[in-house]
């Protein structure tokens, strides 16, 4: 798998090798890459609107390498609306409202002081990549801190990666 250099370079400072399937989210392009053997597909994306950290409370998105702790809503409908990682609605489709929609890839930071432990734990902080009601805004931050993906691309991709997949989340 070809990944980036600073994929490699975080897998390498934690002592974490790369999994099968791959994640690189670049807040800067607002994109997510996917790896997979030696195929990648590219998503738009939105993230935090107040920009990139690691403190709880903060909402914003965390940096570093990090793996998909628990994947959440298979085979919920399209639309469904999640509180608390529990559907409460399938209205969700359109739905400004629906902040939480379709499936949760709930995130887990693998770097000891930056993601993970303390006030900067992502898991702790619920960082999901997950779909969101009105998609309209993918492409440019919207996000309290967390990764929104469109359904279409959401709902394979969810399908596709396993729990444990490496997900590395940089500036550029």
């Amino acid at each position: 798998m070809n990944l980036p250099e600073a994929f490699r370079a975080a897998c390498h400072r934690t002592g974490i090798e790369p999994t099968p399937h791959c994640l690189w989210v670049k807040i800067a392009g607002q994109k997510m890459v996917y790896f997979h053997s030696e195929k990648k597909t590219t998503y738009q994306i939105s993230t935090a609107k107040a920009g990139t950290g690691q403190e709880s409370g903060s909402f914003q998105t965390p940096l570093g390498l990090h793996r998909i702790a628990e994947k959440i809503g298979a085979g919920e409908p399209v639309g469904t609306v999640f509180r608390g990682r529990v559907p409460v609605a399938t209205n969700g489709k359109g739905n400004a409202q629906a902040l939480i929609t379709d499936r949760i890839l709930w995130l887990a930071g693998l770097e000891p002081g930056l993601n993970q432990s303390g006030t900067v734990d992502s898991h702790e902080r619920y960082i999901y990549i997950h779909g969101v009601g009105d998609e309209s805004r993918l492409g440019q931050p919207n996000s309290q801190g967390c990764i929104h993906l469109a359904a279409t691309d959401l709902l394979p991709l969810f399908d596709a990666v396993p729990s444990g997949t490496l997900v590395f989340i940089s500036e550029n």
